[in-house]
């Protein structure tokens, strides 16, 4: 897939795996357009999803992200956990990812987690071979992901299964690491984060900042 095209697509699935606020609905003819333009195994999914927010209220597309992606731990869209677990690894991890996205140029602001998919989509599309290897570096924890939301029939799977056709095929390792994940679940150390990253990077349900509309400078 050309660069372009993963660029924009990134970009797009950014946006709509963010929380759904006005500003998201602002953009909907803005993203529509954006997946006129992928080939239909990237772009048909998000223009489905799209369709689906037409229909739905803000404020019920608001409770249904809150419920899906609060509530239940195989739909967490903070993809250290999957790996670490709430352990002194994903503090590490975290800190990791922010030093990524400082070298490259892209801060975040204060309520932005570097682990959220919006984010690390939103690097990806604004540096796009780094990004790529941080999206495949968590390509177990973004198919249970994909996997459980498509479990659920919750409306964001299309969105999970346009991110995984910009992905490597699932090798056999891959799918032992997903089985082996669905199983057992992240480690279960428990410890606090504090003394390994910054208060800001604790987990919890707190939205990310809206990424930069398409196009826009950084």
């Amino acid at each position: 897939m050309k660069t372009d095209t993963l660029t924009r697509a990134w970009q797009a699935q950014s946006l709509l795996v963010g929380y759904p606020d006005e500003q998201l609905y602002a953009r909907l003819d803005l993203l529509e357009r954006a997946g006129a333009t992928l080939d239909d195994p990237v772009g048909a999914p998000l223009r489905r999803f799209v369709a689906h927010l037409r229909r739905t209220a803000p404020a019920q597309a608001a409770a249904d992200y809150v419920s899906t992606f609060d509530h239940r731990r195989r739909c967490c869209l903070f993809l250290t956990y999957y790996a670490h677990g709430d352990t002194r690894k994903r503090g590490m991890a975290l800190l990791r990812l922010k030093q990524t996205y400082s070298a490259a140029g892209l801060h975040l602001v204060d309520d932005e987690l570097p682990d959220h998919l919006a984010v690390l989509l939103e690097f990806a599309a604004t540096d796009p071979r780094p990004g790529a290897e941080l999206l495949i570096e968590h390509r177990a924890g973004l198919e249970l992901l994909r996997l459980a939301l498509r479990d659920t029939a919750s409306p964001w799977a299309d969105v999970l299964d346009s991110v995984s056709t910009t992905l490597p095929p699932l090798g056999a390792d891959l799918r032992a690491a997903v089985a082996r994940l669905a199983a057992e679940g992240p480690p279960e150390e428990q410890v606090g984060l504090a003394a390994f990253a910054p208060p800001e990077y604790m987990p919890g349900p707190r939205p990310p900042a809206a990424p930069q509309p398409l196009g826009a400078d950084r």
